[in-house]
């Protein structure tokens, strides 16, 4: 059996195949992408006088599937650089090259016969001990692999991603009979440390786990939909985040699926199972209209919801017919909206008798009884279906989790009450005085299980800090940020303000948890598990300061600010960020100087200010010249202007990267720093890079003059910003923020190549932000951003 994953194959180049071969990119993976032979040439390539023979043309459907990687969204690649690991070839020509790859994934067309031929052909060709899996959705696994090898059988399973492969984090694991028990552990281990999954392994039975529940759950809220004649704006008005599901709700979300795939995935169950299961699973006859006229949603123009200009109309199920978005109105929605917290919201739906309430009620309780009675069938135990629901379809709360939240035994009292069936295992469990799935004692977690609780494994890599909290308390806490115990000598600063928006109160916990750690830690970690790391700075509190002409307290905020940047940058002992998700202005400036950044792969960091008509005012601009500087090889010489002229691009056109990737393209992140592709491990990866810096003696950096480029490169920073003033694609304000910030990056007044110590930066960049900040247009835009959520170009 292969030790580690180095080189793959993907067969089948579709939009799933692509996407798995991309996600395998980003994580450093070359790939051979595979698929057939066109039998007929392109116009383009009869024009280019090509023949079927030509290779260009023999590889040409992988080709263009690998091309349209770049343009798809949201992007498969985490960065266009990616596009270099994959190869495009196809099935006849490059089989034999399959002896070249450890692991061989199959994304062909759902056909056993299809599946069968090209496994046969695998078979063939690859080497011993490497792996083989199917992305299948609904063939049995154990039939794919019926008339393979031993070998073959032994290193072959199911491997089911969800789409779209870079950012939906469950991955189902389905083993056959003949799978080895160490290719099934290397292949859950590999799908959560180096693939960034959430692993859950699954039965070979239609479906699987979350897609089996996922889709009855949709056609059980269709059902309802039509027996309660609600409109399909009403239903997704309250199947969202109102409780704990995805903004796309119900409908939103079959549109951007697509239609004809879901009924490819209902149709899986349908032809496998009897009786009332079978009826669920019968699609109701207005979608099948909807797939005869080709209404499949976003991919197609219309589905569930069509857009007329500005206009968003939804489908009338009765009339086939678009009209104006409802949205539910009832008692219980508006007391869910005031409620705290996901259960606490369920419970007002729920138990509420409006039609709202009846609503939820009616499409929420089938799907929990669907789960209990699935339990066994699909999977071994309610942990593995939570997880596959949360991981695979964004649930904030898995079926068992949900019904813990709501009270398992007034739930089964209305349940009764109605006549519907309970498992009974349920019953059981209720009668011998358990009422709930899940317990937690002495801070560790139990799972009801066949009569019994048992403990839930720990995953060290998944820190969570709620628990880690519950277990040892907080160093110290304010309004804005609390210091934490991670263990093993190592602190964490958490941010728990409003959006992790930073405040003085955020600040004075940065200069404290710096001191703290200095006398008694290792070293710090900075990071948290909220929506994201940080947006910035309390931007409210600066308008605010500023229309009341309060610029002294603004300066005294900003030199608290770059004081603690510059703490963080020379703590003695090791500070390391750990970014993830929204990661912008004030956001990026915290992690800039800190000892190494340990980013989550999708992290999307940026120096914003321009939008608000400021610029950085913590350091930011001086840190990112100073990474520049740094990330280039030591000992060549370089162009000091070209390093000004890209940290003056990238502040003053706002660039944000849309991956760790690309952060460190754009040189936020450097060759110290790590990425890590599990969300999960973020905090633990941080924690072990603290550890791994202190057991090597960590030494805070060497305070250092830095070069800069003087009037003469603020003359040359100046002409690109005044000539796209000329031609009209900025405004007159944007150039005088450019001004300001071409002032700051060239080092101001001195000559070029001057040596200049970091203080002088930070003055020159305090006093660029203090007159922006007074600026009219500049407070303009604060508003807008405040109110609308977008910048604004005045």
């Amino acid at each position: 059996m292969v030790q580690q994953i180095k080189k793959a194959a993907v067969l089948g180049s579709g939009v799933m195949g692509s996407g798995i071969a991309a996600h395998l990119a980003n994580i450093g993976i070359p790939v051979l992408l595979l698929d057939i032979v066109p039998r007929e040439l392109s116009k383009e390539d009869e024009e280019k006088g090509l023949s079927l023979n030509d290779k260009s043309v023999r590889n040409s459907i992988a080709r263009k599937s690998i091309d349209k990687l770049v343009k798809q969204k949201p992007a498969p690649l985490t960065r266009k650089g990616n596009l270099e690991l994959i190869e495009a070839g196809n099935f006849e020509d490059d089989m034999s090259r399959l002896s070249e790859a450890d692991w061989i994934i199959e994304v062909v067309v759902e056909n056993l016969d299809v599946k069968h031929k090209v496994f046969s052909q695998v078979d063939e060709h690859r080497k011993q001990g490497s792996i083989v899996s199917s992305n299948t959705s609904g063939i049995s696994v154990e039939a794919m692999s019926e008339g393979r090898s031993e070998d073959f059988k032994k290193h072959f399973l199911g491997t089911h991603f969800f789409n779209p492969p870079r950012y939906l984090k469950l991955l189902e694991v389905i083993p056959t009979k003949d799978t080895d028990a160490e290719v099934l552990s290397f292949m859950k281990k590999f799908g959560e440390d180096v693939l960034g999954k959430g692993v859950v392994e699954a039965k070979d039975t239609p479906n699987f786990i979350a897609n089996r529940i996922g889709t009855y759950g949709l056609l059980v809220t269709v059902q309802e939909m039509l027996k309660g004649d609600y409109s399909v704006g009403e239903v997704d008005s309250v199947t969202g985040p109102l409780i704990g599901r995805p903004k796309s709700a119900t409908f939103r979300t079959l549109d951007v699926v697509g239609l004809d795939t879901f009924a490819h995935v209902a149709k899986n169950v349908f032809d496998q199972v009897e009786g009332a299961e079978k009826a669920v699973f019968d699609l109701p006859d207005f979608l099948k209209e909807m797939l005869e006229n080709g209404w499949y949603g976003s991919k197609s123009g219309q589905g569930f919801y069509k857009k007329e200009g500005k206009e968003i109309l939804e489908l009338n199920p009765g009339t086939l017919e678009y009209q104006p978005r409802k949205k539910l109105k009832a008692a219980s929605v508006e007391a869910a909206k005031q409620a705290k917290g996901t259960g606490s919201k369920l419970k007002a739906l729920l138990y509420s008798d409006d039609k709202a309430g009846s609503l939820l009620w009616n499409i929420t309780m089938p799907s929990l009884i669907y789960s209990a009675e699935l339990l066994g069938e699909i999977a071994d135990d309610i942990v593995a279906v939570d997880q596959a629901m949360k991981w695979g379809f964004g649930w904030e709360k898995g079926p068992f989790e949900i019904w813990d939240s709501i009270g398992i035994e007034k739930s089964v009292r209305k349940l009764q009450a109605e006549d519907r069936e309970v498992p009974g295992w349920i019953l059981d469990m209720l009668e011998k005085g358990n009422s709930s799935f899940y317990i937690k004692e002495n801070g560790e977690t139990f799972y009801y299980h066949q009569g019994e609780y048992r403990r839930a494994a720990e995953n060290e890599k998944a820190l969570n800090l709620k628990v880690l909290k519950e277990k040892n308390g907080v160093i110290k806490k304010n309004s804005g940020a609390s210091l934490i115990d991670l263990g093993d000598g190592v602190a964490l600063l958490e941010f728990h303000s409003p959006n992790n928006s930073i405040g003085l109160d955020i600040v004075q916990m940065i200069n404290f948890a710096i001191d703290e750690v200095d006398r008694n830690y290792k070293g710090l970690v900075i990071g948290n598990q909220g929506k994201n790391f940080c947006v910035g700075a309390n931007l409210a509190m600066i308008l605010m300061e500023a229309q009341d002409d309060n610029y002294f307290e603004i300066d005294m905020v900003v030199k608290h600010f770059q004081q603690a940047m510059m703490k963080i940058k020379y703590s003695p002992k090791p500070v390391v960020a750990a970014p993830f998700g929204m990661t912008l202005g004030g956001g990026a400036e915290i992690c800039l100087p800190a000892s190494k950044i340990q980013a989550s792969s999708e992290t999307y960091m940026g120096l914003v200010e321009a939008g608000v008509g400021l610029i950085p005012g913590g350091g930011g601009n001086k840190e990112l010249y100073i990474k520049h500087l740094n990330s280039l090889p030591e000992g060549i010489e370089y162009d000091l202007q070209n390093v000004a002229n890209k940290v003056f691009e990238t502040i003053a056109m706002a660039k944000v990267s849309t991956s760790a990737a690309e952060a460190r393209d754009n040189a936020f992140l450097n060759a110290q720093d790590s990425i890590s592709f599990n969300g999960d491990h973020l905090l633990y990866d941080a924690k072990q890079a603290v550890l791994e810096l202190a057991e090597k003696g960590y030494q805070p950096p060497v305070r250092k003059k830095v070069p800069v480029v003087g009037e003469t490169g603020y003359a040359a920073l100046l002409l690109g910003a005044e000539a796209m003033h000329l031609s009209g694609y900025i405004s007159e304000h944007d150039l005088k923020i450019a001004k300001k910030l071409a002032f700051v990056i060239a080092g101001g007044k001195v000559p070029f190549g001057t040596l200049v110590d970091e203080q002088y930066l930070l003055e020159l960049e305090k006093e660029a932000f203090l007159s922006l900040v007074a600026e009219q247009k500049s407070q303009q835009r604060m508003q807008f951003m405040l109110v609308k959520g977008k910048p604004l170009r005045n």
